[in-house]
């Protein structure tokens, strides 16, 4: 929680307005059965009108500053809470941007949009009360019982039964419902998971025709969260009937001692009613701390969830040696790499060791899970190598800082990642390209052929995940955005997948008059996209099988040549 509070530190003026506010308020309400009390006893008793006019307006005026200070501290305290919570979910979205690949796949999708949403609205919502409550409710608690104990210290002796009574239930309570909170957050985020594969996969889902299935998968996650949810809402449940049952016994208890000795002549009736209206207060008090104590439970839980990300440390990050290097050939070498997943029991990469030359393309090809993507991976630093080196310019990539190493390579994913918006804030994506690149960029790689057929050519709308796009124009503008900016590295992570022979053919003459200074890595599954590479690295299982030309490895590669002859005749492989 200690990393949590710090993001209260910019509203301590405001929390310490909500706190004089409040605290002006509870004062208030403690002094008006006080006057209620003196109206009785001097001005209905002895038929004093004018007492009972002036005292009455004074209480009318203490009252009316009583909802004002209520009324403002309402205002900031939801302020404060609605400002703390965004500063929270900026944190944990800016953090989750700085984490590395594998601590975001540590913590999962699911789970990160939980804590960043979800997490973060039970302690907004728990500020709120606690600036509301925690300073009314002991003013109320304390104040109710010095005051009721000075109007007659007999009659309440019966909080000395109630208070204990309530103590120990509300103890009991929030001892039981604690860890049901850990497990509902948890229950939370596999809910989420599952919404989120149900949305993400609908289309494969309802191919295979396992709609009921899926159906069913969510039935079970969601019942299983709503049982849980039921449980604590049943325990808390009792709080109120609790409080209740309490507080009318208190005040039976209260007005039938109150009336004996009102018979006897000891106690006056407005010292009994203020009593009982202290008694009320004592035991609204409580009533508040019963809530504040149901919501800190769920609101600890959220909190060391938000703060697990956030005293996360990346695994990969900048050095104290990292500087702003400028990349100025592009050169990019192997230097015996060995690199493992964390947790990996094996590596995926055993001794690596390649040069990729600018002015040439490097293809990367092998088998699945042979490690292609991972080696793109350690260029781009989204990991780092286990023993060895990766250098560009014969310098160590982590020399660099991430952002000046990131933003001088221009990269295209496995994946086409679209984003909701046009096709040309696509390609830009934040970056200060001119629309000539751009323009340029597209149509290399071959997405005029398509955005000119859309309503409003490159600032044509894309939907949301690029679903009115196919995979291969995903593919396209994907391509596109890694080489609208002019770069000296460019890596193509099997981008040219989805893309019939003859766009492959098309953008691979283009790209090559575009990038012909700069260094080329294309990882691919397709040989025809890489039979004319300068340079073949052959991969299998984290090794290097095989470098050189298609002709050389053709020959002397066994595994290379059983992959070209697995997807073209042994005529089309045959070296020209």
């Amino acid at each position: 929680m200690v990393k949590i509070r710090k993001f209260l530190k910019p509203y301590s003026w405001k929390i310490a307005l909500v706190i004089g506010l409040v605290s002006i308020q509870a004062i208030l309400t403690l002094y008006l059965p006080d006057l209620m009390s003196n109206i009785v006893n001097r001005g209905v008793v002895r038929g004093d009108t004018d007492y009972i006019v002036r005292e009455g307006l004074w209480m009318l005026l203490v009252s009316v500053v009583g909802m004002v200070s209520s009324v403002l501290a309402t205002l900031y305290s939801a302020r404060v809470s609605a400002d703390f919570g965004g500063d929270l979910r900026n944190a944990i979205f800016r953090k989750a941007l700085n984490l590395s690949i594998a601590e975001l796949e540590n913590f999962g999708t699911s789970s990160m949009v939980t804590r960043t949403t979800n997490d973060v609205m039970q302690l907004q919502q728990t500020t709120f009360m606690v600036l509301r409550m925690v300073v009314m409710a002991p003013i109320m608690g304390i104040g109710g019982s010095v005051m009721a104990f000075s109007k007659d210290s007999k009659l309440s002796m019966v909080l000395l039964i109630s208070v204990p009574a309530l103590t120990g239930g509300i103890y009991l309570i929030v001892r039981f419902v604690t860890p049901l909170f850990r497990n509902m957050q948890k229950k939370i985020d596999v809910l989420n998971r599952v919404v989120r594969e149900t949305v993400t996969g609908v289309r494969v889902i309802r191919a295979f025709n396992r709609d009921e299935d899926w159906k069913r998968r969510f039935d079970e996650v969601n019942e299983d969260l709503a049982r849980i949810a039921l449980k604590v809402s049943r325990i808390g449940a009792m709080v109120f009937p609790l409080l209740t049952l309490v507080m009318n016994f208190t005040i039976v208890a209260v007005i039938w001692i109150g009336a004996k000795r009102i018979d006897i002549g000891s106690l006056q009736i407005g010292d009994m009613m203020a009593v009982m209206q202290y008694v009320l207060q004592i035991l609204f008090s409580f009533m508040m701390i019963s809530v504040i104590f149901l919501f800190l439970p769920r609101a600890q839980v959220a909190a060391e969830r938000i703060e697990r990300v956030l005293n996360t440390r990346p695994m990969v990050e900048d050095s104290d040696d990292s500087r702003e290097l400028k990349i100025e050939r592009g050169k990019v070498e192997f230097k015996n790499v060995t690199f493992r997943f964390p947790g990996a029991p094996e590596p995926v990469l055993k001794n690596i060791s390649f040069t990729a030359n600018p002015g040439e393309v490097t293809a990367v090809v092998g088998n699945t899970g042979a490690g292609k993507s991972t080696l793109l991976n350690l260029i781009m630093r989204f990991y780092d190598v286990e023993s060895g080196c990766v250098c560009i310019d014969g310098m160590d990539v982590r020399s660099f800082k991430l952002e000046s190493l990131r933003k001088q390579i221009g990269y295209a994913t496995q994946k086409a990642v679209i984003f909701k918006g046009t096709i040309r804030e696509n390609i830009r994506f934040g970056r200060d390209i001119p629309d000539d690149r751009v323009e340029k960029a597209a149509e290399v790689a071959q997405v005029m052929e398509f955005a000119s057929k859309m309503e409003g050519g490159l600032d044509g709308e894309i939907s949301e995940g690029g679903t009115n796009l196919s995979g291969g124009q995903k593919q396209r503008i994907s391509i596109t955005r890694a080489i609208a900016k002019d770069c000296r590295i460019y890596l193509f992570d099997d981008t040219f997948s989805a893309l019939d022979f003859r766009t492959d053919a098309k953008i691979r003459n283009k790209l090559s008059e575009l990038t012909k200074d700069s260094t080329v890595i294309v990882v691919a599954q397709r040989v025809a996209t890489v039979m004319n590479a300068d340079k073949i690295v052959v991969l299998k299982d984290g090794r290097v099988e095989g470098i050189g030309t298609h002709e050389q490895l053709y020959r002397t590669c066994p595994v290379y040549r059983d992959m070209v002859l697995s997807q073209l005749s042994e005529e089309e492989a045959q070296p020209v």
